[in-house]
């Protein structure tokens, strides 16, 4: 195992170089000049050119991406133009309230998916199986956002329930029950969609392990039909269920950047849309990076999660 998780870890290393070309060539291609924008009524000529010189963008675009790349690598992503304080320190800090709210978004899919999908194929064409098919269809065609504003209307500003915005309250102890009481309604507004993705592909997975051998042999033996679902169905099942999990993750992930917005959670989504708009470019390359590195670590964990159930895999 030790060997397998090695070899993705060093497969992994081409995909975040060509992640950091991209990120570097887009940002570099947006029209205008950053200078400009940083200077704002103070973008004279004279300053325009010693700013960018300060910031080397006067040199050439691949000399600018190795320089780039090399300080990144030694943990210098460099520093914010418009905070004026080191990227790495702001993205940590930002990320760390998005990871709360997509962890929490991506537990509450998880359970929920996989627990929808496999009562749904146990009673399949059943009342529950088209209870749950509605539910999860109607769930996956409302955007994310646009729930996150009905959530907030309904159950902020009619019937008071949670607070409208924010990861604390302004006033008042910020413990773990002030953050629940702020994280109920972005979390679940998240979550919704990956809910109703897991629950359909957790479905088909079970529907096909239902129909193998093993599970009639089970149930020859006198296996009770719970058993048979959620011990024996199940485990298969997770083989072609890990890896929805995985990709549902980076959808959260990135999803995040939308519910931030909408519910104002200082994440590194919402640090992310206001560096674009400010066009702090080593803001938004180390976010992006960052946040693509993650991905690529969920999709590491599903291989070695799938070899671990199925060791055929590693081979």
């Amino acid at each position: 195992m030790g060997g397998y998780i090695l070899k993705r870890l060093v497969s992994a290393i081409p995909v975040l170089l060509g992640i950091t070309v991209i990120v570097f060539l887009i940002m570099a291609l947006i029209p205008g000049d950053p200078a400009t924008a940083i200077l704002g009524s103070y973008a004279t000529p004279e300053n325009v050119a010693k700013l960018n010189a300060d910031l080397g963008l006067d040199k050439p675009l691949v000399q600018q991406y190795f320089i780039w790349l090399g300080n990144m690598l030694t943990g210098d992503f460099g520093t914010s133009f418009a905070l004026n304080r080191p990227v790495l320190d702001e993205v940590m800090e930002r990320f760390g309230a998005t990871l709360i709210l997509a962890g929490t978004a991506f537990v509450l899919c998880s359970l929920l998916g996989v627990a929808a999908g496999v009562v749904s194929a146990a009673n399949q064409y059943g009342a529950a199986d088209k209870a749950i098919t509605f539910t999860v269809l109607l769930g996956i065609s409302i955007p994310s956002f646009f729930l996150g504003m009905m959530m907030i209307l309904i159950f902020s500003v009619q019937l008071r329930w949670f607070p409208v915005s924010g990861m604390w309250p302004i006033y008042g102890a910020r413990d773990v029950w002030a953050l629940l009481d702020h994280l109920i309604l972005p979390a679940s507004a998240l979550a919704v969609v990956a809910t109703g993705v897991i629950a359909r592909l957790s479905r088909s997975a079970m529907l096909e392990v239902l129909r193998q051998d093993f599970i009639r042999t089970a149930r020859a033996k006198g296996v009770r039909e719970r058993g048979v679902i959620w011990r024996h169905a199940l485990r298969a099942a997770m083989v072609s269920i890990i890896p929805v999990l995985g990709i549902q993750a980076g959808f959260v992930l990135s999803g995040a950047v939308y519910i931030e917005i909408v519910f104002q959670w200082p994440g590194i989504g919402r640090m992310l849309v206001d560096a674009i708009l400010k066009r702090d470019i080593l803001l938004v390359q180390g976010g992006v990076v960052v946040v693509a590195a993650c991905y690529v670590m969920f999709n590491i964990a599903v291989d070695v999660g799938q070899a671990l159930l199925d060791p055929r895999i590693k081979t």
